[in-house]
């Protein structure tokens, strides 16, 4: 688990947008394996993507213990942009599973 107290909310920021931002690459990625029928790389391609998803997710719930527990971090623009990565990061991920299975099923 990730030590907040010992990494500034900046530096948790970048790595929530690198692991959220190779989840959404993976997810894009597995949404053109499946138009080309490539259903099993498409699948591989998700599971990195949850992988990647994961391990931004771990840094946010790091830094909402952080918080509730009385340690606040800092919050500034970076964090707030890579809160939005990692929200996107996630829809995105949600829609490349409905655009997999509609190409599955066609």
């Amino acid at each position: 688990m990730v030590d907040v107290v010992e990494n500034n909310a900046t530096e948790v920021a970048f790595q929530i947008i690198l692991y959220a931002g190779n989840g959404r690459s993976n997810a894009m990625e597995a949404i053109q394996e499946a138009k080309k029928g490539e259903f099993e790389k498409a699948d591989q391609l998700m599971k990195e993507a949850s992988e990647e998803l994961s391990k931004a997710h771990e840094y946010q719930t790091k830094l909402l213990h952080e918080e509730a527990s009385g340690n606040n971090p800092s919050v500034n623009v970076m964090l707030i942009h890579a809160q939005d990565h990692l929200m996107t990061a996630m829809t995105v991920k949600d829609l490349a599973s409905e655009f997999i299975e509609l190409y599955r099923n066609r």
